[in-house]
């Protein structure tokens, strides 16, 4: 594991899918020659205040990239007690399959719900407010499967569950939020990035979305400060970016599989402003070309500046 700053190795590393082996080979000898720079990867660091703020893991198996993304940062016990409540937000909100990349990757669902169990958890809850009927976008988009497989309940919303939350936002003063959310004891941000016609990108902030009721068209109109908005309400212990395969046009519905890059990479950290300012690399872009970003970092709810944070890349 190493701790890079340079834009080269990092682009490297995210946008070249087509590493060969000797190419894959090298990454991982660097990655494992710096190690000892941070120490364990599999629990908390073996120097005090080295656990980096951000980490980037790309590899073949989702759930294996999932696992030592939050094991980077210190373990799920770090983010999860026994007996929380758990909340895992994906999103969730198409009817779309998982090779389409407009819902969260099942597989990275999956091994967060069975690290939150592992940690402790009393009950993983996996829900979400979705755009397309929920009983086909729960299906298709293999999250209810995979999440049930490992003991997570995944509910229908209740439309009743909906309550209005004082806000005090730039626009948003008042807006009806998922009780379930608030009152868990821990919430794990997990979306998918991906293109958005309206945002330019949907990642980590956006998907706050689908844990809200009301007329959400209604908050097209300021969509930049509305979404640094619900960055006041919603305050996840972790959030982990899947970006496994992306969707790079149409978003953020899809459809194309033409519009579907496979990167095989997860970005974790606990500052939800930063993941999203990295993800927007995945797309060629810096995460000030997004409006709620720059509105976010004003607001004091995020590091928009990677250079200023502490980032791990690793390779498995």
């Amino acid at each position: 594991m190493a701790i890079i700053r340079t834009q080269n190795t990092l682009d490297k590393i995210l946008m070249d899918k087509d590493i060969d082996r000797r190419g894959f080979i090298q990454l991982g000898l660097k990655a494992a020659m710096a190690l000892p720079l941070l120490g364990s990867v599999t629990g908390l660091p073996g120097r005090e205040g080295e656990v980096p703020d951000l980490v980037i893991v790309k590899g073949k198996s989702a759930e294996a990239i999932t696992r030592l993304a939050i094991n980077t940062l210190g373990g799920m016990k770090r983010f999860v007690s026994r007996g929380d409540v758990v909340v895992i937000k994906p999103n969730m909100g198409w009817d779309r399959v998982p090779e389409q990349a407009a819902n969260t990757n099942p597989q990275v669902i999956k091994a967060l719900v069975e690290m939150a169990y592992s940690a402790g958890a009393k009950l993983v809850k996996v829900f979400d407010n979705t755009c397309n009927d929920p009983r086909r976008c729960y299906v298709r988009s293999g999250i209810k499967e995979a999440a049930e497989s490992v003991d997570a309940k995944v509910p229908f919303l209740d439309e009743r569950k909906f309550k209005p939350i004082k806000i005090n936002g730039q626009v948003i003063k008042e807006w009806p939020i998922y009780t379930e959310i608030l009152e868990a004891d821990k919430i794990i941000n997990v979306p998918i990035a991906k293109h958005h016609s309206l945002t330019r990108l949907t990642m980590a902030m956006k998907n706050w979305f689908g844990a809200i009721g009301g007329d959400r068209d209604k908050l097209h109109q300021r969509v930049d400060d509305a979404i640094a908005d619900f960055g006041l309400v919603f305050k996840p212990v972790v959030t982990v970016l899947d970006a496994y395969r992306i969707l790079t046009a149409n978003g953020p519905q899809g459809g194309n599989l033409l519009d579907v890059r496979e990167l095989r990479t997860v970005i974790a950290s606990t500052d939800q402003v930063a993941v999203d300012s990295l993800g927007a690399e995945l797309f060629s872009l810096k995460g000030t070309d997004l409006g709620y970003l720059v509105k976010a970092h004003a607001m004091n709810l995020g590091e928009v500046d990677i250079s200023k944070i502490k980032l791990a890349t690793l390779e498995i």
